[in-house]
Order: C-alpha cells, then structure tokens, then sequence
C-alpha cells in the first residue's frame, strides 16, 4: 500500500546541505582498476544534483573525479573534496597532490577537503600517521579540512581532533552494533551527535554520512525498505532544520558494485534510482515499497487461479472424489503462493548478483511456482511426495512419470539451496539475504503433500534424514544469533524448520509410475 509521510524526503523548493557523490553505473566500479568515468557522465549527474541539494561530498580524485571541481562550478554546486587514504602510500601521496592542486584552482567551489575516509575504521594507518597526514595536507591548502569515520573511531581517537578544523563523523543507525530500528533513526542520531559535541567542545561537528537503505536483509529491527528510508532521510533533515546543524546524506545514487562488497543491502543508499536515475521519492507522491504492486498482486491471483484449476483438472481425471483435506492442502497452497509471489519476484530482481545468484534466486523462485502446481496434481491424485530415491535409487525402483519426476527435481533444488543459504547464515551472516518469500511458496505445498498423502510404512531415507537434521540445527543456530526482532529471520527460520520435518517424515516406498 502507498504510505504518505508528514515530512516529504525532499521538500519543494528546499536543497540539501550536501549529500554523497559517487560516479559509478551499473557495470562501472572503483574496484576495477582504470575505471575512468567520462567528465559528460559527471555532469549529467551535477546537473540533476544541484536541482536538490547545495553541495556534493566526493571520496576520491581518482576514476574521473579530479573533473569534478570544474564540473561542479558549471553546476553551481559546492564540493567537499575527499582524498582516498589507504595503506599504499604512493598512492595516498598521489591523492593529497591531486587534491592540493584543485584546492588551489577552485577555492570558490570547495568548500573543505576531508582527508581519509574510515581509514582508522579499516586498520590501514595509525592515528598518528594519520593525524601528520592531515596536517601536511592543511599546510598546503588554505580551505577547511576534516577527516571522516564512524563515531566511535572518533571518541576512541582523540589525537585526530587537535589536526582537524571541524569534527566529521558517520551516524549510520542501520549499521550499529546494536541495529537501530527505523522508527529511533533521527532520535539516535541526535544523542550520538550531542555526545560528540560534548567530546569535542568548540569545532563544529558535521554529521558526513547518514540515511538507511532501502532495500536488503534485516539486522534484528533494523529493516530496509523505501518508505523506512523515506522515513529516516525525512525525519533527519527536519531534526538538522530544528537543532541547526549540517548533514551530508549518504548517498546521491545507489551504487550496485557496493554489493559485492556489502551485500544487497550496500547497493541501496541513494536518493536517486541506480538504473533509471528517478528520484525514489518525487515530491508530492506517496512512498511505495513495491512500486509495481498492481501487476505482482495480478500475476498472485493468476497463479493461484492456475493452481485451483491443475487441482481440478486431476481431481476430475480419477474415478473416486477427493479428499476435503487434500481440497484444504491445495487452498494453502494457492494462498500462500499467490500473496508471495509479488515478494518473491521483487526479491529475486533486487537480490541476485552475478551469474550465480541470479541462478540460485531464479530456480528457488522458479521452485516456488512449480511446487505448488505439482502437489496439486499429486495430492488430487493420492499420491505421496516423492523421496531422493525416487529419482537417483536402484533403476528399477525410480518413478517414471513426468510430473512426479519434475516434483522430486523440485524438491531436490529447494532442499539443496535451503541447505547451502542456511549454512551461509551460520558461518557468514553479516551480508547474506532471507530466502522467505520464495521458500515459502515452495516448501508449504511440499508439506501438506507430506501430512495429507504421507506413507504409512516404509524406512526413513538417509539422504532426508541428513537434510532435516542440517536445517533444524542451522534454523535453532540462525534464530539465536539473528534475535526475535527480525522478522525476515524468524520467518526463514520458521521455514526451515518445516522443510527439515517434511523431509523428516518422507518415507521410502516404491511410487507406482
């Protein structure tokens, strides 16, 4: 449903102090050595900027940037220039002389130069190298300088404070330690930014980069969405409005090679679409969290239509009525499927990367459309969901019809990817996304197959033995770990868990066919 927030984004008429610049597209990246992006792409950009905000932070003079002085006069834009420090310092040296140069050439346009950005944060220098770096930099420019990191770099770092001229620090509530729901956003922001003050008495303390995502996995009740994002970016310029203090929102533009980096949800900052270049919140409009909501809910109720009518088909196809409970197995199934399948596409389109993840998040969805049409069939008739054995055992004992061998490979696929993303939550968390959506469509229609057309006899196959055992673990494991306030994780959670009795209850029987 579209949500209206009291507080537009962007008001009308008003420009931002500044917020983050970063040039890449899709298929561009600072990570690729020799990414040179063309200054016409740079203006393009500062032209659309300066429409909303004053000034543009960058981070480096490196891939194209060192235009972006020159750029950003033609635009009537500030600039807060960034020097890139790292632990290569040749290349730092080449950064400060870039930068010292501009400095000069465009006193008129930049209006601080911030020296190293999370430097402290990553390890790659020392504080007190860090602090002479600064210093040589002020000795030769006669602007304003700064250097940026996360606030509490800051207050663990208190030597920096004495090279600088003003104090500027990252608030990114979604990145805590202890995750900041959307709702305390602004409010945290505001008590780190007092506490800071309090620290550091008599330099102005600029808040360099702030905002949410609006797409990703959660962290505890931190959730990202577009009217979350909408919500924290509104509620922090009217608080900076309010308090009069400066803020610089991160970001401009999202920046998909972030993701590789970051996951999902690194890609997701910007004001502005990636792809499109829209902005995600024009004024006057109400905020969407599934923008093509319309057409995902039709296709929902198309695909439960088509499962109803599969279920039908066969139930007429055989010679004895059907079952009430096996009508009620296909109504759960249809249901679940149609609310989840808008979800599920948008999860997929936004959360695949690479050649792999698109293959992994394009069968799981695809799973998710087939599984509920094949337990129809095989529920209407009377037949139990087939087990591993089923298509890899002894030649004789395999099924051969289609539909029932294109169930066990549906099956096959959803347990496989369950097992590889669950053991993913286990051992590297911090940047993976919940499969819920499409998960969910799949593994329900797998379980009503199991509790209404089970076997009564038959061994329990290893293979799902072993699988039931690695989902429950890794389900106890992920709910522990993740805590009750997310709900993405709690849901996937709740779905491994019925994977892993599913195939806990299979049962190896011969299956006619």
């Amino acid at each position: 449903m579209p949500i209206r927030l009291a507080h537009a984004p962007l008001e009308k008429d008003a420009k931002l102090e500044c917020v983050s610049y970063a040039p890449f597209r899709d298929g561009q990246s600072p990570l690729v050595k020799g990414t040179e992006i063309p200054p016409e792409q740079i203006a393009q950009d500062f032209a659309q900027l300066a429409k909303i905000s004053k000034c543009v932070r960058t981070y480096s003079v490196q891939n194209g940037l060192d235009k972006a002085p020159e750029l950003a006069r033609k635009a009537g834009l500030k600039l807060l220039l960034g020097i890139w420090l790292g632990g290569n310092r040749v290349d730092n040296q080449n950064e400060i002389i870039t930068a010292s140069e501009l400095a000069k050439a465009y006193p008129d346009v930049i209006s601080g130069i911030v020296v190293g950005n999370e430097v402290l944060l990553r390890g790659e220098m020392t504080a007190a190298d860090l602090a002479a770096t600064i210093r040589q930099v002020k000795a030769r420019v006669k602007v304003p300088v700064t250097y940026a990191d996360v606030w509490e770099y800051w207050l663990r770092n208190r030597a920096i404070y004495d090279a600088v001229d003003f104090v500027t620090i990252h608030i990114l509530p979604y990145w805590e330690d202890l995750p900041i729901p959307a709702r305390y956003a602004a409010t945290h922001v505001d008590t780190i930014r007092k506490r800071v003050a309090v620290a550091f008495p008599g330099k102005e303390i600029l808040i360099g980069e702030t905002g949410w995502p609006s797409m990703g996995r959660m962290r505890e009740g931190a959730l990202p969405s577009r009217a979350n994002q909408a919500r924290v970016v509104s509620e922090i310029l009217q608080l900076a409005k309010r308090e009069h203090f400066r803020v610089n929102l991160i970001e401009a533009y999202d920046q998909p090679w972030k993701r590789r980096l970051e996951g999902t949800v690194g890609g997701y900052w910007g004001l502005f679409d990636a792809r499109t270049r829209a902005l995600k919140y024009p004024i006057g409009q109400p905020i969407i969290n599934f923008p093509l909501w319309k057409q995902e809910m039709a296709a929902g109720m198309g695909l439960s239509v088509l499962i109803f009518a599969v279920a039908l088909w066969r139930a007429r196809r055989r010679p004895w009525a059907p079952r009430l409970v096996w009508w009620l197995g296909v109504f759960l199934s249809a249901t679940v499927a149609g609310c989840l399948l808008g979800v599920a596409y948008d999860k997929m389109i936004h959360e695949s990367l690479g050649v792999g993840g698109w293959l992994r998040w394009g069968a799981l969805l695809a799973a998710g459309v087939l599984a509920p049409l094949l337990s129809a069939s095989a529920l209407m008739s009377g037949r139990p969901l087939p087990t591993f054995l089923d298509l890899i055992g002894p030649r004789g004992s395999r099924v051969t019809m289609l539909p029932h061998i294109l169930l066990g490979l549906t099956l096959a696929v959803t347990t496989v990817i369950a097992a590889e993303t669950a053991l993913g939550f286990v051992f590297d968390p911090r940047y993976r996304d919940f499969p819920f959506a499409s998960l969910t469509m799949a593994v329900v229609p797998f379980w009503t197959l199991m509790m209404f057309n089970r076997p009564r006899d038959g061994a329990r196959p290893i293979a799902e033995a072993v699988f039931a055992a690695l989902l429950a673990m890794s389900a106890i494991f992920i709910a522990f770990n993740e805590g009750p306030r997310n709900w993405q994780a709690m849901w996937s959670c709740a779905i491994y868990l019925l994977l892993a009795v599913t195939l806990w209850r299979a049962r190896a029987v011969q299956s006619r066919g």
